[in-house]
């Protein structure tokens, strides 16, 4: 069980700092020897369970011999265990069970053990703790702060990171869990506004994507706010008095950071890079991002300067998959590329990150599905001696839309086929639209059909097909899918092309997934030829 920390109640700043923060005084040696640690704890914790004898017939006895005879896996190979809740086959009975994104709609199901909720926990303090500071070693953050988040709920792992961080921190949470853990996201939105115009906010804590959106329903709606009895309230003129001369000052609309001067935000999510000056406009600070998923928990956050992301050393132990060894695996799917450790990989690189559970909890060398980049060895202006990273793409074939539903080639097929329309070939990836992350669809059509058409009736087959994505419109108000007709002839322009190039078999068609900027204008450019 969660407790809240009484070491928050005390003020000593260097001990709280130490605690939370103290991993970004590591060195690189350091962090490397509780890596190996903490792996090898791991192995002897788990060696006996059913699920870990299938990928270790014998026991590691030390890093190297645990790279080499433990395969690469992805949760297919946990499935038939995952997804049924077989208990049995785990080595710690999970405290609770979290699910995220599968393919073709069905939730991943993973387990979280009681020592893996703490360090979950403790990583989510440390987050707070330097999204609330911009100096190293100063803590503004008690017991009791109050807390505006609107997360999709458990057992989503954004839901069970507000519980067990409202229960370290002995927060208040606003709006309270319990009561709107059902809601949908404007009724969660606009019970969150009503509590805090009284209460007050420190802190907003949330997916990027859900920030964004709170942010533009509060200033869309700020025109039409009108008194009534529920906020004739002292505290809600006067906090309404301030924010409206404030916004006069400045000779704009009144925003959320009129009424709530926060003192940090936390973000999570893949976009967070590219709203941050949104962010900053709405909520009047600058977001602390960080790096981790269901999976995994925690695996990287910025420091006290919201730069980019230092990786921690006890979530999880690292493995790091070379961009040229990652395209031979997809091209092969019978290759087993090679990793390296963290005190192994150069700037500017992008790698395939490869995790194995801590704290009794389950995956051994599992690949988590995101490609990052390594942007320095070292944040010399901070003084953190460790390599930092920022979030690159996706590198399973899915497509991450706003944060929580991630679609795959088959969904997206299987949506297209069910309209019943005839078409020659298509291909997806994810762009951008004013700022706002859309899913991009450029298909060759063989009948007329109206673009705006076409998208309403594969958006209503993605809504059928994954309940993930329904949650974009049931809890953002967003439809995302975008449709690009092409030309009669423009994936077989492609391919001659590629022919007379002498292109292997394997790159004549654009893929269905994630196409790069490269191959789309190839496409477009013989689809304008055509």
């Amino acid at each position: 069980m969660i407790k809240k920390d009484e070491l928050l109640k005390t003020g000593d700043q260097q001990r709280i700092w130490q605690k939370y923060c103290g991993f970004l005084d590591l060195s690189l040696q350091e962090f490397m020897e509780i890596q190996e640690h903490l792996l090898m704890e791991q192995i002897e914790l788990v060696y006996d369970s059913t699920l870990a004898k299938k990928f270790m017939p014998k026991k590691p006895k030390n890093i190297s011999e645990f790279r080499q005879l433990v395969p690469l896996t992805t949760y297919e190979d946990y499935a038939d265990y995952l997804n049924n809740k077989n208990e049995d086959a785990l080595a710690v009975k999970p405290y609770s069970w979290a699910h995220t994104s599968g393919i073709g709609g069905t939730p991943k199901w993973v387990p979280y053990t009681e020592r893996a909720l703490e360090k979950l926990a403790m990583y989510g303090v440390s987050a707070v703790i330097l999204s609330c500071t911009d100096r190293k070693g100063v803590v503004n953050v008690k017991p009791g702060i109050r807390i505006l988040q609107n997360v999709p709920p458990a057992p989503y792992m954004s839901g069970i990171l507000a519980q067990v961080l409202a229960q370290q921190l002995d927060a208040r949470v606003i709006p309270p869990l319990d009561q709107y853990q059902n809601a949908d996201f404007e009724t969660r939105i606009q019970a969150g506004f009503q509590i805090a115009l009284r209460t007050g906010v420190d802190f907003l804590a949330s997916l990027t994507s859900i920030q964004i959106k709170m942010g533009e329903r509060f200033t869309e709606s700020s025109g039409q706010m009108k008194l009534n009895r529920h906020m004739l309230h002292p505290q809600i003129v006067l906090r309404l008095i301030r924010a409206w001369l404030q916004s006069k000052r400045e000779g704009r609309a009144l925003l959320p950071k009129d009424l709530w001067p926060l003192k940090g935000m936390l973000c999570f999510g893949m976009d967070t890079g590219i709203y941050r000056e949104r962010l900053r406009y709405y909520w009047g600070r600058e977001a602390l991002e960080s790096y981790g998923g269901t999976e995994s928990g925690v695996i990287a956050l910025s420091a006290w300067n919201k730069g980019n992301m230092t990786f921690v050393p006890s979530s999880c132990f690292l493995e790091f998959v070379p961009e040229v060894e990652w395209i031979r695996s997809r091209a092969d799917k019978g290759y087993q590329p090679s990793t390296l450790l963290l005190d192994e990989v150069k700037t500017g690189e992008c790698y395939e990150v490869i995790i194995t559970s801590f704290n009794g909890m389950p995956f051994l060398r599992y690949k988590v599905g995101d490609l990052i980049k390594i942007v320095g060895l070292a944040d010399e202006d901070a003084g953190i001696k460790l390599p930092q990273m920022a979030f690159h793409s996706r590198s399973d074939g899915l497509i991450d839309i706003a944060g929580f539903p991630r679609l795959d080639e088959k969904t997206i097929w299987q949506a297209i086929i069910n309209t019943k329309i005839k078409y020659e070939d298509w291909s997806a990836r994810k762009e951008y639209e004013q700022n706002d992350s859309i899913l991009r669809l450029y298909i060759e059509l063989k009948e007329e059909i109206e673009a705006t058409e076409l998208e309403k009736l594969i958006h209503e087959q993605l809504v059928k097909l994954c309940s993930d994505y329904a949650d974009l419109e049931n809890m953002l108000g967003i439809q995302p899918l975008r449709v690009s007709p092409l030309p009669v002839g423009s994936f077989q322009e492609y391919y001659e092309e590629r022919k007379r190039g002498g292109a292997d078999l394997a790159h004549m068609k654009p893929p269905h997934m994630n196409a790069s900027e490269a191959i789309i204008q190839d496409l477009l450019n013989q689809a304008q030829s055509t």
